[in-house]
Order: structure tokens, then C-alpha cells, then sequence
């Protein structure tokens, strides 16, 4: 009666099983659903040269079907997590039976008996909970997956969808991860690597302890010559200690970039599920250098920024701030700031749009409109100037009195042509960079003038794939003209004169170069933007709570992070000449407050014989101790440099003495005369652009006056 009963109850469980199993398998879904149902999508970034920069989400690669995958991938991951899965039926009793005996041997769990249909189902419908009714439901799953699929579909969701660390899930992703290849051809030593994972991901990943994970793997391959499907050389054979692991992606200053960019996905595709394939225009080197040059010129306990596009809006490098980990704020994209006198580009675009010429004369003097009275930084007025030398000088008085005249909503309007999104004031005052902006949308502006006038817009996704099928490619437009070719060309004469002798002289590199400085009132923010052989790159400085910062003007540290990137990023591209050649304005002004007033540029940067910075690593030239004259290396082919002028101390007497003011004029004979020697060298240009080259005669260190009709 008892061994009746007990058959009883057994074939009511199996028939309950069988039930349960039967539904279990109709609710299933279809293999081609399973296949398409992975949890989240996985976006891979690519550099401009390909270089994986940064992976997002749950990482799943391209799924291999089961006669795509390798051989010796197939075997190691039977061998070593499921060696009867040919003969069981879902469940294998022998391994449940050794995982048994090893518990009450050992007084805990240490070894599983799941197969691997068993950990499929745990994948793809439940958890990792250790319950017994877990195991339960993963039982009957097992069984259904079993009935409904043959052994070959089961590996292959199995070796497509489990996980194997670092974020990877599937032998696809695993072998890119580790890699840096696809799974459709691996070694024999990188699939026992991969099938050891399994086990502990965490624990055996290559990425977190390499000796580990090569441990693993030594067991694997073992396994493998146990079961037959390797033999002994071949095992002997594979190098796991030879594996070469792929480098793990930067994390640090790309991730402002990539923070910027891949959001914009949304609009561009409608591609949701699929794992993607994102192509940029971060370039990783020029990335590098724009994180040296923030890091090594920003001011003490200030944040900086910068962004640099190609000729088409490609955006070249960007770095939000000084160190990504402790911040990511991205002062390029997010913060708006005042931008000082680098709004004067819009002033000055109206100007000339409006007809007027860099050589027309304006008269420099105390103003007043509606009750505002702006004043120059020098503190004084300098009568009639031309408005190559009012912008040079960035002479305020001049601004405000060429936004009175083509309306200060006129000012705002080209603001806004030229990609300012920000809201835009038109008070008086604006005209100085009153209105707050953001650091890309400026250098936006700047481009679209080394653009000729033609609208440029930044972009950093070039193309999109999905299952190796190109879904998005980015077109450059070039149709939308802001200015006319005349105007751009204008502009870009008054900013080469700002770089060449006004406030911005910090910023050249040796090659032509336009820009514009910015400082905001008790220097808060300090601004450099210009461009130079298809390159246009801006820099903000400056602090997060806007306290004001000593000795911070666009002209100082900004200038010469923006040189410091520039000189590398543009040395392997040709030197390219403007339409228009630089011309230099009236040497009798001094320059604003930014030049030489407090802490001026020439005090804190060395600059050689045409005014370029010189790298501090340079050996100093060497000087005769009695005549101070320049002894010529052996080697140098250059003609012999000037003699140094003698020291001069920058004070109010040495100013009133360079501009003249109450000193007799001396008679000079007609002509080109040489002006008197104990001027300060740099005082005044006798520069001239021969060839489109930056020319400039010190050897008899003369400077001669032109008769300039203004003069």
C-alpha cells in the first residue's frame, strides 16, 4: 500500500509537471523574439580615428549566429559549465547530486548544479535570488526551453545573452571588451578566458586582476583536454599569459564631449533597442592638449573651458573644466557667462555691415547715452582714431558709440545671426558684454567668420550604425549667409590687428592668427576666441561662484591656454594666408587696461623677434654682457637680432613720455625719420606683411613714422 501511494503521488507530481511545463512552454516566446529582447541598448563611441572612447549601457554586441561562433568558444563554455548538455533534458541529476554532497561535505554551498539551459532561464526571465522556489520555477523554464528549442538554439541564446563582466553581456561584447575584437574569430586562449568568466565575473575579470582571470582560464583549458575536445599540445600550446588585453577607454575630460553629444541622438535616429555604433569628431589628440592647456594655465582655484571647431562645425576637442571626476559641469555647454569685450564682434559686424570701413576715423571721447557714461580702461581719450585701432585697443568709448549709431537692437540681432541662444539685453551697456553666453556658442560665432560670413554650426556625431547598417550620416550646410564675404573679411582684418599688436598678442603662434580678448568687470571672466588655419577654438576662465580673480584678463592666462593648444593643433596643417593682409593701427595710442596696465602680457610671457610666445624650455638666447647685443648660435641661418633696449620702469612718467604728452615735439626732417631710441622697443611696429609673412627689421633697431593722412 505504501509503494502504491508512493507511485501515486509520483505520477500526480510528473503529470503536474507536465502541466506545468506544457504552459510554461506556451507562454514562451519565439526564438526570434528571445534574439531581439536584450536588456537595454548599448552605444559604443568612437573617436575620429576610430578609437573606442567610451561604452553606455548594458553592453551587447553583434549576435552571432550558433555556426558563426568559434568552435573552441562552443567547447570551452560546454566543457567547463555544462559537460552533459547534450544528453540531459534541463536538468542534469548528476550534477545536482554532486553539488549535494559537497554541501553536506563542506557545511555550505560551493558548487552549482545548474546547467546551462538552467542559467538561461535565470538570464533571460528570473534573478540570481538563491531560493528554492527560484530553482523551482528555473526547473520548469528548463524543461520548456528544452521541449521548445533544439540544443544548438539553447547555446546559442546562452553564449549571446549571459553575462561575463564589465558590463558585457554576450561573447560579442566580451571579446571587444577584452579584446578589442569581435567573437567571430577568437584563439583558443581568449575562449578559455571568456568561458571562465562565468563563474565569478567580477572575480576572474581580466580588466579588474589579470592573474586571476589567467588562472580561470588555465582550468578551463584542463577541463577542455578532460572532455576530449582539445588534446594535450593543443593545450600546452595556448599562451594565456601571452594575451594582449584591449586598453580600457578614458573616462576623464572625453566624457564632457561625449555628455554634449550623445543626447542629440534622440533627434537624429529613432533607433531604440538596437546596439549602436557612434561615430564622432573628437579628435583625441587635440583633446589631450586641450586638457594640458586648461589644467596648466587656468588660475589658481579657477574653472575653465574651451572648445575648439573644424572649418565644417566639427568639434575638435572640448573640456568643460580642470577634472571631470570631481565636476561634471560643463562650463563649454552649460554655463553662461559675460563675455565681456569679446561681444564687440557683433558691434563692429553691425558697424560694417552698415558701411562702415576698418579705416574710417571716430572720435574718441567722453560719452554719454541715456545715463550711461562707459569709459576706457587706460582712463583717458585719445580724440580721432580709426576703428582698426578703437577695436585693437578695444577702446569702449568707440563701441558704445557705434551701437548708439546702428541701434542697439541692431547689435543684438547679429548676436543672434551668429548662434548667440542666450537672451540678449539691449540696454547701452550690452554693447560691452553685458549679456551672458555660453563658450560654444561664441566660438560658433567666431568660426562662422573665419567661415567667410557662411553660417557654422557645431556637431560632433558623424554617423550612426546599427548591425553594421549606417542609420544616420551627417551633412555639413553650408547654404545660410550670415554676412556678405566683404563684411567677414573686414572683421578678420580688425581681429588680426588685435592679435598683432592689441590686447591679444599673448595668443600668436607664429602663423596668422585672429582673435579677440574678453574681461568682465573686477576680472570675473576672462575670454580668448580666434582662429587660425581652419581651427577656431575658444576659452573662458574663470570661477564658479564669479568671484573676481587677481590679475585674470582675456589677454593673460586665457591667450595663452588658447596658444598653448593651438601652436600643437594646427602644426601639421599648412599655413594659411587671410583674405585680407593684416594692418596695424596707430602706434601713437597705448593700449587698454589688458595690455600693460596691472600685470601686463608681455610681463609674463616671453616672446621672441616677431612676437611669438617661446616655449619656457628654450635655452635663453645668448647677449654680449657689454653691449647686450644678440651673439648668433652656429647653427642659426637668422640675421643678427637687435640689441636689447635698455630697461625701462613702467610708470606714469615713462607713459607720459612714450604718448607725448607734455614733451616738446621735435622737428623732423621729411620723410621716414627714426624716432628716439630710449622708447621702449615695443612700442612700435614697423611691421610689414611681405608675402603674406610677418615681417619686422630690428637688426638697426629703427622705427620710422609714416605720413599716414591721419597723422
Amino acid at each position: 500500500m505504501f509503494l502504491q501511494l508512493c507511485v501515486g503521488i509520483g505520477v500526480l507530481a510528473l503529470g503536474a509537471l507536465a502541466i506545468a511545463v506544457y504552459i510554461a512552454m506556451s507562454q514562451l516566446p519565439s526564438f526570434d523574439s528571445l534574439k531581439s529582447s536584450p536588456n537595454g541598448q548599448m552605444i559604443r563611441v568612437h573617436a575620429a580615428d576610430g578609437t573606442v572612447i567610451v561604452s553606455m549601457g548594458p553592453s551587447f554586441g553583434e549576435w552571432l549566429p550558433y555556426t558563426q561562433i568559434p568552435r573552441v568558444m562552443r567547447d570551452a563554455t560546454v566543457s567547463v559549465e555544462d559537460r552533459r548538455f547534450r544528453s540531459h533534458i534541463g536538468i542534469d541529476p548528476v550534477g545536482i547530486a554532486r553539488s549535494v554532497k559537497v554541501r553536506f561535505d563542506r557545511g555550505h554551498w560551493t558548487q552549482g548544479g545548474s546547467t546551462i539551459t538552467q542559467q538561461l532561464a535565470r538570464t533571460v526571465f528570473l534573478n540570481n535570488q538563491k531560493k528554492f522556489g527560484r530553482k523551482f520555477r528555473e526547473g520548469i523554464l528548463a524543461f520548456a526551453l528544452e521541449w521548445k528549442f533544439s540544443k544548438d538554439q539553447i547555446l546559442e541564446l546562452y553564449l549571446n545573452k549571459v553575462y561575463y563582466g564589465g558590463g558585457a553581456y554576450g561573447i560579442d561584447a566580451a571579446s571587444r571588451k577584452f579584446f578589442g575584437h569581435g567573437a567571430d574569430h577568437l584563439s583558443l586562449a581568449e575562449a578559455a578566458v571568456i568561458a571562465g568568466l562565468v563563474k565569478a565575473p567580477s572575480n576572474y575579470s581580466p580588466t579588474a586582476d589579470a592573474e586571476a582571470a589567467m588562472g580561470r582560464a588555465g582550468v578551463v583549458l584542463e577541463t577542455m583536454r578532460e572532455t576530449g575536445v582539445i588534446s594535450a599540445s593543443e593545450a600546452a600550446d595556448a599562451d594565456v599569459s601571452g594575451l594582449k588585453l584591449a586598453p580600457e577607454p578614458k573616462q576623464n575630460s572625453v566624457r564632457y564631449f561625449t555628455d554634449w553629444a550623445i543626447p542629440q541622438l534622440e533627434t537624429l535616429i529613432d533607433e531604440t533597442t538596437e546596439p549602436l555604433e557612434v561615430w564622432t569628431t573628437l579628435d583625441l589628440n587635440m583633446q589631450r592638449q586641450a586638457d594640458e592647456a586648461i589644467r596648466a594655465n587656468a588660475p589658481p582655484g579657477a574653472q575653465g573651458a574651451l572648445v575648439a571647431l573644424d572649418r565644417g562645425g566639427e568639434v575638435r576637442a572640448m573640456v568643460g573644466g580642470k577634472d571631470y571626476v570631481s565636476s561634471i559641469y560643463n562650463r563649454a555647454t552649460q554655463a553662461v557667462r559675460q563675455p565681456g569685450s569679446s561681444f564687440k564682434l557683433f558691434v563692429y559686424l553691425a558697424a560694417l555691415e552698415a558701411g562702415h570701413k576698418p579705416e574710417d576715423s571716430i572720435v574718441d571721447e567722453p560719452v554719454t547715452i541715456n545715463g550711461w557714461s562707459p569709459r576706457n580702461d587706460s582712463r583717458r581719450n585719445s580724440g580721432a582714431v580709426s576703428l582698426r585701432t578703437a577695436f585693437a585697443y578695444s577702446l569702449n568709448t568707440i563701441a558704445a558709440k557705434l551701437g548708439q549709431e546702428v541701434g542697439f537692437n541692431t547689435v543684438a540681432d547679429m548676436a543672434r545671426r551668429f548662434g548667440i541662444t542666450t537672451p540678449v539685453n539691449t540696454h547701452p551697456s550690452m554693447v560691452l558684454g553685458t549679456s551672458e553666453v555660453r563658450v560654444i556658442d561664441m566660438t560658433r560665432a567666431f568660426a562662422s567668420v573665419a567661415s567667410k560670413g557662411v553660417a557654422v554650426t557645431p556637431y560632433g556625431i558623424t554617423r550612426v550604425t546599427a548591425n553594421g547598417q549606417t542609420i544616420y550620416t551627417h551633412e555639413v550646410d553650408r547654404s545660410h549667409v550670415l554676412v556678405a564675404p566683404y563684411v567677414a573679411a573686414e572683421m578678420t582684418d580688425l581681429l588680426q590687428t588685435a592679435v598683432n599688436t592689441g590686447t591679444g598678442r599673448a595668443a600668436q603662434i607664429g602663423r596668422p592668427v585672429a582673435g579677440k580678448t574678453g574681461t568682465t568687470s573686477s576680472s570675473k571672466d576672462g575670454w580668448f576666441l580666434g582662429f587660425s588655419s581652419g581651427i577656431t577654438t575658444g576659452v573662458w576662465m574663470g570661477r564658479d561662484d564669479a568671484k573676481p580673480i587677481a590679475g585674470l584678463h582675456g589677454g593673460t592666462a586665457p591667450a595663452k591656454a588658447w596658444a598653448a593648444f593651438m601652436k600643437p593643433a594646427t602644426a601639421n596643417r599648412p599655413i594659411e594666408q587671410f583674405d585680407t593682409k593684416v594692418t596695424l593701427p596707430e602706434w601713437q595710442l597705448e593700449p587698454d587696461e589688458e595690455s600693460y596696465f596691472g600685470q601686463p602680457d608681455n610681463g609674463q610671457m616671453a616672446v621672441d623677434a616677431d612676437g611669438n610666445p617661446i616655449d619656457p624650455g628654450q635655452p635663453p638666447v645668448p647677449t654680449d654682457a657689454q653691449t647686450g647685443d644678440t651673439i648668433p648660435r652656429p647653427d642659426a641661418d637668422q640675421p643678427e637680432a637687435a640689441p636689447a633696449p635698455p630697461p625701462q620702469q613702467m610708470n606714469q612718467d615713462w607713459i607720459d613720455r612714450v604718448i607725448g604728452r607734455n614733451q616738446p615735439r621735435q622737428e623732423q626732417p621729411a620723410g621716414r625719420q627714426p624716432l628716439t631710441r630710449d622708447v621702449p622697443r615695443d612700442r612700435y611696429q614697423d611691421d610689414r606683411y611681405r608675402d603674406g609673412r610677418y615681417q619686422d627689421d630690428r637688426s638697426q633697431d629703427r622705427r620710422y613714422q609714416d605720413e599716414r593722412p591721419n597723422q
